[in-house]
């Protein structure tokens, strides 16, 4: 199952075809979970936050966020670099959408009240890598240091 669901992120790239939505669900979720592992400590938290941000976003209950951010969990383990990983996304999401992905990681890398380095330099990435530009990026954050109600990270 995760050998194909790799197998069709990574298929031509020229077929810039929408990725099947529970493929790009798991994707965008493996993305969320590399952001999560990016300072080296995975925490309940973090996973907790992402199963809020998977059942927010397709209305799955807790169960099926739970499952979902398992099998994330195993696709990034596998997943090549964040470039070409990114670059799969990118070239069958809408820019809005991406712009969400975004909020979604910073959320993500919020969701313990702390500042990573290394989490906000990998979303940077992230965000160059989907066509996010920095000021939108910025500006996206400051939203979900706010909805969050975390101030002194900005």
């Amino acid at each position: 199952m995760f050998r194909n669901l790799l197998s069709r992120l990574f298929s031509d790239m020229s077929e810039t075809a929408a990725l099947p939505s529970e493929d790009g669900e798991v994707a965008i979720a493996a993305l969320l979970v590399r952001i999560a592992r990016a300072d080296d400590r995975y925490s309940e938290i973090e996973k907790r936050r992402i199963e809020m941000v998977l059942a927010r976003r397709r209305g799955l209950d807790h169960n099926e966020a739970a499952e979902r951010r398992a099998a994330a969990e195993m696709i990034e383990a596998e997943a090549p670099d964040t470039v070409r990983f990114t670059r799969s996304i990118k070239d069958r999401v809408e820019i809005e959408d991406r712009r969400n992905i975004i909020a979604a990681l910073w959320e993500v890398a919020y969701a313990d009240g702390s500042r990573s380095a290394e989490e906000e330099s990998m979303i940077r990435l992230i965000a160059g890598l989907l066509g996010v530009n920095d000021r939108d990026s910025a500006l996206v954050r400051q939203r979900v240091l706010d909805d969050l109600g975390i101030s002194g990270l900005s």
